[in-house]
């Protein structure tokens, strides 16, 4: 069969991949003129640095099945995410930990200790969080919240986090122990040579055909037997019910000599400071030696047309109209939405490509048994 995958980020790069090797030929379209979607990376040609043009992306997971897979095309380096955010002038490490507790309240707790006084501190009338703001005070107090999510939200989405949904702050925001990683996942690393070259190797197969600067219309869906769609979903129906609401990221790069802030990322969690964190490069290839820096100043603000989109936003009020596009959605024959842009949801690199090796699979065992393909997979809700 000949199909089009649309987007050769994760999503489309991976359903190339496993469909090119079993037989099906594969036409791939990318807007930009780069492979690899946001994770695309690139060396700085000032300090050779490995950069992550689109802002850092570490990879960690649980499923050992997509970090298997991912190995396959590159060697990953060890790499642990020890996050530092400044707030009221003071210098914290995040996730909100032992150390972070007993810094900010001047104490030497223990952890029975801490946890004893957190749930002092807790806003005890709150059963079950609705919004972010409820699921903050609920696990850390008012102080705790206001110094490290409140301004930091406010910045990063742009709307109060009492009208943002409890599941964007999805884990438990406190340890009480002094472990500083950032992610509690088994597998965690960085593809030493970038991650440029991973989708280099997944889109490297003669039955796939790459072209970038190239967008797809879908008035020519008739032309292939199946298009796998992973750009913005309301951008496939022509907006049809308006433009869904997305935040996207400004850089501000600057250099440094040698070591600017002495790790990758701190948080700038005040909402008089217009950027929401700073970001070194060098320090995400520790392995490597660099002389001098380069460094991003991030800032979020609303997507407006032609920006590149990054994260959903979802209100608690507001669903209507992303529902309205899911039912057209699934009322397609022969295309199938998949990925962060074409189902509408924020996700960490290895469900995008756990969900884009279900995709795959589910199609190649439908053709294999004369079934038609779901353009809305259940996995994808």
């Amino acid at each position: 069969m000949e199909v089009a995958i649309v987007g050769a980020g994760f999503s489309g790069a991976v359903v190339a991949h496993l469909l090119a090797k079993s037989g099906h030929k594969c036409t791939v379209f990318e807007i930009r003129s780069h492979l690899g979607g946001n994770c695309y990376s690139e060396r700085d040609p000032k300090t050779n640095v490995m950069k992550h043009v689109y802002g850092p992306h570490i990879f960690h997971t649980d499923n050992e099945r997509v970090w298997n897979f991912v190995n396959q095309f590159s060697e990953f380096m060890p790499f642990v995410n020890r996050v530092k955010a400044i707030t009221g002038g003071r210098v914290f490490s995040l996730p909100v930990n032992l150390l972070t507790i007993n810094q900010f309240f001047n104490k030497t707790f223990s952890p029975s200790e801490a946890k004893a006084f957190i749930e002092q501190v807790a806003e005890k009338d709150i059963d079950e969080p609705q919004s972010f703001e409820d699921q903050a005070l609920k696990f850390l107090g008012h102080d705790l919240y206001e110094a490290f999510f409140k301004g930091y939200t406010l910045k990063q989405w742009g709307i109060h986090p009492s009208d943002l949904p409890a599941s964007i702050l999805k884990r438990l925001p406190v340890r009480f122990n002094y472990d500083d990683n950032y992610f509690n996942h088994k597998y965690q690393g960085m593809p030493k040579n970038g991650y440029t070259e991973i989708f280099e190797k997944l889109l490297e197969h003669p039955l796939i055909s790459l072209n970038l600067s190239s967008d797809f219309d879908p008035d020519s869906k008739s032309d292939f037997d199946h298009v796998f769609y992973s750009g913005p979903v309301d951008k496939y129906f022509k907006h049809k019910f308006g433009r869904l609401p997305y935040r996207t990221l400004d850089f501000e790069a600057f250099y440094a000599e040698g070591d600017y802030q002495g790790t990758a990322v701190i948080n700038y969690c005040d909402e008089q400071v217009p950027y929401t964190r700073i970001t070194e490069h060098k320090h995400f290839s520790p392995w490597e030696d660099h002389a001098h820096s380069i460094c991003y100043r991030e800032y979020s603000r609303s997507c407006g047309n032609g920006d590149i989109p990054y994260y959903p936003v979802k209100l608690l009020s507001e669903q209507g109209q992303l529902d309205s596009y899911i039912k057209l959605a699934k009322q397609e024959k022969n295309v199938t939405f998949l990925g962060r842009l074409g189902t509408y949801r924020y996700l960490d690199m290895d469900v995008t490509i756990a969900e884009a090796m279900i995709v795959a699979e589910t199609f190649l065992l439908a053709c294999e048994q004369g079934n038609t393909m779901p353009s809305w997979l259940e996995e994808s809700k």
